[in-house]
């Protein structure tokens, strides 16, 4: 589902204006050449926005059109995400494409998942992998020297483009990235992203990936999963001395944002299973002495939009909420569900169905074990703790309640993903 910034205005700055005429325009073309045309008046228009900062002119525009015109917003948002992510640079005399590439680490553990400064000699490595296993001949790259949490990552539109002109900038001197002086703190998790931040530059036209070098056109899917094999084989070890204690998943390194959104829906299923594994073990029970209630919660208002669920822990056959865990909702999801994407095997009517998001979360309880599952049909406004600002829960009765563990469990991660 589509979701507008929180801070919106209703009175338009000239340069708002004109993205959102530029946005409709790309929208209203009658032909692919009208279209490019538009399309590089509109980055042009938002490089030079980003470039000096203005984030908040781009926020303008993108509230103004989620109310007024949702096509030219979807145009807008992809062509903002597209400018800060990549660009064409010349640099002595040459023309080269860049590309902001994030590499996602999915993390669970009992204890604490590490974030901050890389050792050089491990970001050597890391680099080395990235370079020979997912990049193709003639690409240079420059990796940033942090482990980045979510927290940690760009906040906006405006600081992605500064990272990916400054990394760029770096790969093409070989000159090392400094980190990063202020470094925001992130709340632990049992389950949590943390990212590899890259960019990623070639001639200008050439292939970045290994999967687009010319050789590999007509099987670029195999290509692809294998230098996805070689990545996870080659680098996992290396990250493991950094995550140590964890479970580690390596998802393929793709576009900054397309990588993010990715790492964002993947990471759910694994916070349910770590929260399962963290009870049952701290408590002493088993996965069915658990149950677990899913309700939906939005903003005030929103029209009856869900944006997340939260599922609340308790034991099978009391009230008081143990743990929680919130399953946000992306993109195009909503609480109906999105079609499946890819090829459909046989093509199935059933298979056209879209699944919920309470089915998979549903799905998702019953393999870890707890079968016991109440949903609530109500919608509750999102509220949150006024002291400690963690999420509050429904318990079994539909009464927004704060989760706490008994107070005989032993001490330890206690926060909510």
């Amino acid at each position: 589902m589509r979701r507008p910034s929180k801070d919106s205005s209703h009175k338009l700055s000239a340069d708002s204006q004109r993205l959102l005429t530029l946005a409709q325009a790309v929208g209203q073309a009658s032909s692919r050449i009208e279209e490019r045309n538009w399309e590089r008046a509109l980055d042009n228009q938002l490089h030079k926005l980003l470039k000096t900062g203005h984030q908040d002119t781009v926020d303008g525009a993108l509230n103004a059109l989620f109310s007024l015109d949702l096509n030219a917003y979807d145009i807008l948002m992809d062509s903002v995400e597209a400018v800060s992510e990549s660009a064409t640079i010349v640099h002595e005399d040459a023309e080269y494409d860049v590309l902001l590439v994030a590499a996602p680490i999915l993390a669970w553990t009992r204890f604490s998942i590490a974030s901050g400064p890389i050792p050089a000699d491990v970001l050597n490595t890391l680099s080395a992998h990235f370079s020979a296993h997912l990049l193709a001949d003639n690409t240079h790259m420059a990796m940033s020297s942090m482990l980045f949490s979510i927290d940690q990552l760009p906040r906006t539109h405006a600081e992605a483009y500064s990272k990916t002109h400054k990394l760029a900038l770096a790969a093409l001197k070989g000159a090392a990235v400094k980190t990063e002086v202020k470094i925001q703190e992130t709340a632990p998790f049992l389950a949590d992203t943390r990212y590899l931040v890259a960019a990623v530059v070639a001639p200008a036209g050439e292939a970045m990936f290994r999967w687009q070098m010319p050789g590999a056109h007509l099987h670029q899917a195999e290509e692809r999963r294998l230098a996805l094999e070689q990545w996870r084989t080659q680098a996992m070890p290396t990250v493991a001395r950094l995550l140590p204690g964890c479970g580690i998943e390596l998802l393929l390194p793709e576009a900054y944002y397309m990588a993010c959104r990715e790492a964002d829906k993947q990471i759910r299923p694994i916070s349910i299973r770590a929260a399962v594994h963290y009870l049952t073990h701290s408590l002493a029970w088993e996965p069915s002495d658990l149950r677990a209630v899913i309700a939906g919660f939005g903003e005030e208002n929103a029209d009856g939009q869900i944006d997340e669920y939260r599922v609340a822990f308790t034991r099978r056959a009391e009230s008081d909420v143990i743990y929680g865990v919130v399953w946000p909702l992306y993109g195009q999801e909503d609480e109906e569900g999105t079609p499946p994407e890819g090829p459909l095997a046989g093509g199935l009517a059933e298979l056209l169905q879209p699944r919920t998001p309470v089915e998979e979360i549903v799905e998702h309880l019953n393999a870890a074990g707890v079968t016991i599952v109440k949903k609530l049909g109500e919608r509750y406004v999102a509220e949150y703790c006024d002291d400690c600002g963690a999420p509050l829960f429904a318990d079994p009765s539909g009464e927004l309640v704060h989760a706490e563990m008994p107070e005989d469990a032993p001490t330890g991660t206690e926060h909510f993903h």
